[in-house]
């Protein structure tokens, strides 16, 4: 029996939100930024320092965990479900015979949590995002489960980091991008930080095309790996990955350079500073903003919510 749809102009006190796979909230401050004011705000999550810096900034929010064991028709009538299943297990990062390029494993499976979420809940809106170097076989899939063709989008667009991602949506939003021109510089902290050398491998030591990233081997082996990688703060980062601090570098001139601080990967995010500082550990707060979202692209996403009516509707297939 389908879900009678329900009709309703967003009230003053705002949305409903599930969110699966909510990692440290991002999705929860992009709602903030685009103006669209949350009723309340449901969030499935397992990682236990994730959920510490999400309550630590939402304490009034709602706290679950695992996806498989969701009920989700408890939030039937709600009207947005947000959520970017684990991109490890399709990312290209992966590499080799471990990464999963068909439907059959447990990153489809992740994935179709979020389809029953929306076949459960009922929401009228959703938004899912991955990594853009997922295989087509599972990008036609995922097209084929949500009915909607995924948008791809590179932060570099909204901030200083390089980050292509897929969307699939049913909200409508504007393709003309406000084309940011911030760099590394634009979002260092001024902090004692700590200075780190290649000296030892400078015959190794080459540069890019544009000179703007120097590379060194430290196995001998021909193996410039982006660990070993640092970059002119004249240029954007690039992506922040989900392992830590050890990729993303700043070259100071001669044989230095340095990781970046967590206030920088977190302004790399669109975050606000010192949104992850519950986390005492610096590399874990990287890495927490690398499992995250650029908040000012769900933002640009979702901000046409404020005007839009919300219908629950029940329209996709689980088979």
């Amino acid at each position: 029996m389908l879900f009678e749809p329900h009709k309703r102009v967003i009230p003053d006190k705002g949305i409903t939100v599930l969110s699966l796979f909510n990692g440290i909230s991002c999705g929860r401050v992009a709602l903030e930024r685009a103006g669209v004011s949350v009723e309340r705000y449901v969030s499935y999550e397992i990682e236990e320092a994730a959920n510490a810096v999400a309550k630590y900034n939402y304490p009034s929010d709602e706290y679950l965990g695992d996806v498989f064991e969701g009920d989700f028709t408890q939030y039937q009538g709600f009207d947005l479900l947000i959520g970017g299943s684990p991109c490890t297990y399709w990312s290209i990062a992966r590499g080799g015979a471990d990464r999963e390029v068909t439907c059959d494993g447990m990153g489809f499976k992740l994935f179709m949590q979020f389809v029953r979420a929306l076949n459960e809940s009922h929401c009228k809106y959703f938004l899912y995002e991955n990594n853009s170097s997922i295989s087509k076989d599972i990008q036609n899939e995922i097209s084929k489960r949500l009915q909607v063709e995924p948008v791809e989008i590179n932060s570099m667009e909204f901030s200083a980091q390089m980050r292509k991602r897929l969307y699939w949506t049913n909200i409508p939003f504007s393709k003309e991008y406000p084309h940011s021109d911030k760099v590394i510089k634009d979002i260092e902290y001024s902090c004692k930080h700590d200075i780190k050398s290649f000296e030892k491998y400078k015959e190794t030591i080459k540069f890019n095309k544009d000179n703007t990233i120097v590379s060194w081997d430290t196995s001998g082996k021909g193996n410039y790996s982006q660990q070993n990688r640092a970059r002119y703060n004249t240029i954007k980062m690039n992506t922040l990955p989900s392992s830590g601090n050890d990729k993303n570098n700043i070259y100071l001139g001669g044989y230095s350079f340095r990781k970046i601080h967590p206030i920088e990967a977190e302004r790399l995010q669109t975050l606000p500073d010192g949104f992850t500082e519950c986390v005492k550990s610096a590399s874990k707060r990287v890495e927490l903003c690398g499992n995250g979202w650029t908040v000012d692209v769900i933002a640009w996403i979702l901000k046409n919510l404020k005007s839009m009516q919300f219908i629950s509707n029940n329209y996709l297939t689980t088979t």
